[in-house]
């Protein structure tokens, strides 16, 4: 009978594992206990994957034998793929290539977009470089995306996802960049062009163009305006915003000028327009002792030689309210802006996002700027300061959004052969402020969502030390606890039968 009962056991647990793993093939599911919650798919992708009306075809390009931080790169690559195909009914179909095989294969992940990348790999005791390939080729008919290189800090879910909904979207909404006020061309802000045209149609647009119906761009774009907007143009907007229209603003109220060393006020009448919506801009500079630096130039017995001295009219922004456009941002270099403030009413909804640090002062212009100052506590009294935010509400109208950064360059990359590569927190700010107005799907989330990492090297020793004991003793505190729990629990039980009457 024992023996029997243990055949019986045996086949049931077999037999739960073979229908279990047949219901693991059409469901997935996994408990993400992440920080960044980087194993969670959002509901932008769900609608993009569940809204999918022909079949996609994603090739992933990966090395064989990664070294662990890059293999669990493709694995975690891997399990998301296998997300994908279920949430889309199987309409996400995958497969995987090792280019590094032969030959032909390696020219036909170079022939597809796929760029290889040197990393060092220990082998038999020696440090080498090994050619390392991870990226991916996403198709959906005729038409393909390319993922040159997944990165490892990077957002997988935003690179497919987007990669996704660009070729599967049918009409991409336009965004408009205002021209004719002194604006510089759309092509100057190169890099937040690039990532805006994955899901948009980026065009220049003239406010007194008959010929433009402004009700067609899901958002108008204001960046770097040196003239005086007219009466004219100032209706357009208002028109726009009446419908329900979004628009983002980047302009210097206050001009900064090192060439002359003069700050002064400079006037678009934007600021008195502004301030009928119920935002207004203060006739200041913010200096800020958290900022970056200046080179000047100084003359020694070796020839001239530049000295980078801080100048706290350039702030760096490292505080950022907790909201979809900021989300993930470490620090912003802000030149020469100003502080800003909500006048509205209660019909509107004012989000401050961006704040300079608690040493921060406020300087009215007209300014002279003395680069040789010698800057003290007394100089940053004014407490942190809002140079950055978003009016929902405006007009009277409920869609109706404004986006306001007190500075227009933030985000500028030039003209010319050598335009100035600005850091990704800077083209993030303009591009998700671009993207919270213009999109409805909610990719914004992901532009932003990065591994969070926790280097132990990076913690205090008295820290390391107490991980170092808990990771030891919890283990056997439990063992312990267990046993303690379970000995008075047989105790009870002998007690309990000993006691007269006693019945099973």
């Amino acid at each position: 009978m024992k023996k029997k009962s243990y055949i019986t056991s045996v086949l049931l647990l077999i037999a739960i594992f073979v229908v279990v793993a047949a219901i693991s093939e059409s469901y997935f599911f996994r408990w993400d206990l992440t920080e960044g919650k980087q194993y969670s798919l959002s509901k932008a992708t769900e609608d993009i994957l569940k809204n999918l009306d022909e079949p996609v075809t994603i090739t992933a390009y990966f090395t064989k034998d990664l070294a662990p931080n890059l293999a669990k790169v493709k694995r975690n690559f891997q399990d998301m793929l296998v997300e994908y195909n279920s949430l889309s009914g199987g309409k996400v179909v995958y497969k995987f290539v090792n280019p590094n095989k032969d030959s032909e294969t390696e020219n036909k992940a170079l022939k597809d977009g796929i760029q290889p990348v040197l990393f060092n790999a220990r082998e038999k005791d020696e440090v080498t470089q090994k050619k390392v390939f991870m990226g991916a080729v996403v198709r959906l008919g005729q038409e393909k995306e390319v993922i040159p290189f997944i990165d490892p800090q990077g957002s997988i879910e935003y690179m497919l996802s987007t990669a996704i909904k660009k070729l599967s979207v049918q009409h991409k909404p336009k965004v408009g960049f205002v021209e004719g006020q002194g604006e510089p061309p759309m092509e100057a802000f190169q890099q937040v062009l690039t990532e805006l045209e994955v899901l948009y149609q980026v065009k220049p647009v003239t406010l007194t163009d008959t010929a433009v119906n402004l009700e067609d761009y899901k958002a108008l774009v204001i960046a770097m305006p040196k003239d005086t907007f007219n009466v004219q143009q100032l209706m357009a907007l208002d028109e726009y915003l009446n419908r329900g229209g979004r628009l983002f603003v980047a302009f210097n109220h206050v001009n900064g000028d090192l060439q002359t060393l003069q700050g002064k006020v400079a006037n678009t009448a934007l600021a008195d327009w502004l301030k009928q919506k119920g935002i207004e801009v203060d006739d200041a500079f913010v200096v800020d002792a958290d900022c970056g630096t200046v080179g000047v130039s100084q003359r020694t017995n070796f020839g001239m030689m530049t000295t980078q001295v801080r100048f706290p009219y350039l702030p760096i922004i490292k505080k950022f309210a907790d909201h979809p456009a900021t989300k993930g941002l470490e620090q912003v270099v802000m030149p020469f802006c100003s502080p800003l403030h909500f006048s509205g009413d209660s019909t509107q909804k004012f989000v401050p996002l961006a704040f300079t640090s608690e040493n921060s002062g406020i300087q009215k212009v007209p300014v002279y700027f003395d680069i040789n100052k010698k800057w003290t506590q007394s100089d940053f009294t004014a407490g942190e300061q809002v140079v950055a935010g978003v009016l929902v509400g405006v007009n009277g109208n409920s869609t109706a959004r404004i986006a306001l950064v007190t500075n227009g360059d933030f985000a500028y990359n030039g003209t010319g052969q050598r335009p100035r590569q600005l850091s990704s927190d800077n083209v993030s700010l303009m591009a998700n402020l671009i993207d919270w107005l213009s999109d409805d799907t909610g990719l914004i989330e992901l532009r932003t969502k990065t591994i969070t990492s926790r280097p132990i090297d990076q913690i205090s020793d008295g820290k390391k030390l107490l991980l170092k004991w808990l990771n030891f003793l919890l283990p056997v505190l439990l063992v312990l606890l267990y046993g303690l729990i379970r000995m008075q629990y047989r105790k009870n039980q002998r007690l309990k039968r000993m006691q007269e009457g006693y019945v099973k």
